[in-house]
């Protein structure tokens, strides 16, 4: 059964490549998984383009492992040298846009959950959720249904890891900061120039450090990546404008680092969401111990996926590598979808 599921979910994965499936544009991509439960008689539930499904002997007295996964990409980039939306199979590697992020991914967790979605024996409810929007954070993502779904104990979500254990996330926060000063003519020395009141802000920006260091995250990073001032060359600016990345770890939530940036600027701040948390989930989970059994390694993603917007412990898990995401020519190895379906359903089976 495991190898016809493998190789289903293959020609899944490249029907799935043939069809644009921009945030916000998945509606052929989304057929295509309905399809897909459809074929293997499993019941299904959707809002716009997200597709979701539980096992078929459900328990609401149990406990429920949330498979994640999306089926939308971002636009191909100029170095593209295939077409992006043609599937190809070379040397072993299958090309094609969401191939790697996070098209193998999804693929393996429907092969896997459809495997156990008959088992009667199961310690676990399981819920399939092909989400929407990722890519873009979208109103229509996973974020407008979790509200509606049964309630999740814990989540694996699907994005390229070599199928090695991301046992926390970091989180992103982004500052709209602005330094105010006193306009005035360049000639006549008026101090309060809104651009240096900013390089004193900026200047603690790049040497704060919070003190504390996550283990697998490392340390809270702040980095200023947009700047906008003044209108011409002899008027002192009242205004300096600049935007702050923060990439937050599991040791702090949004609020607490903005909370800790607005104790210590002078600068108005105001982040343009604090809905992107980072996430974990210990080390010691029982879900975690089951792939470092089988031999995979454990480390800390600094890429955001849809756990930023779940509550529950999660963990990052699929095969694939990041790199390869959002690529010129993006591909990922059949060996490696054929492996994924394997260790998902190995890692599972050790808990259920």
């Amino acid at each position: 059964m495991i190898e016809k599921l493998t190789k289903e979910a293959i020609e899944l994965l490249q029907k799935l490549i043939s069809k644009q499936s921009f945030s916000g544009e998945e509606n052929e991509t989304a057929l295509l998984i309905k399809q897909w439960f459809l074929d293997h008689n499993i019941k299904f539930e959707t809002k716009v383009n997200n597709v979701w499904a539980t096992n078929k002997y459900f328990d609401a007295s149990k406990k429920t492992i949330m498979l994640n996964s999306h089926h939308d990409t971002v636009k191909p980039n100029k170095g593209y040298t295939r077409d992006p939306l043609k599937p190809e199979i070379v040397d072993g590697k299958l090309y094609g846009l969401g191939s790697n992020d996070a098209g193998g991914c999804l693929v393996s967790l429907l092969a896997t959950f459809t495997y156990l979605y008959n088992r009667k024996d199961l310690k676990y409810n399981f819920l399939m959720v092909a989400s929407a929007e990722e890519e873009n954070t979208g109103p229509n993502s996973l974020v407008s249904i979790v509200p509606i779904l049964p309630e999740i104990d814990f989540a694996i979500v699907g994005e390229p890891t070599l199928m090695n254990l991301a046992i926390s996330e970091k989180g992103l926060m982004v500052l709209n900061c602005e330094a105010k000063g006193t306009s005035g003519h360049a000639a006549h020395g008026n101090t309060d120039n809104a651009i240096y009141n900013a390089i004193e802000d900026i200047n603690w920006f790049k040497t704060y450090q919070f003190p504390k260091v996550s283990e697998t995250l490392g340390e809270v990073r702040m980095t200023v990546t947009q700047i906008e001032a003044g209108s011409q060359h002899n008027v002192i600016p009242s205004s300096c404008k600049f935007v702050v990345d923060v990439r937050v770890t599991d040791c702090y939530t949004n609020q607490e680092v903005f909370d800790i940036v607005a104790e210590n600027v002078k600068s108005e701040v105001c982040p343009r969401s604090q809905r992107l948390n980072s996430s974990s989930i210990p080390k010691d989970h029982e879900i975690v111990k089951a792939g470092i059994k089988l031999g995979r390694n454990t480390y800390g993603s600094p890429t955001i996926s849809d756990q930023a917007i779940l509550t529950c412990p999660s963990l990052k898990l699929g095969p694939g590598e990041s790199l390869r995401s959002h690529t010129a020519d993006e591909f990922i190895y059949i060996r490696e979808i054929e492996e994924g379906i394997d260790l998902y359903i190995k890692i599972l089976e050790e808990i259920i």
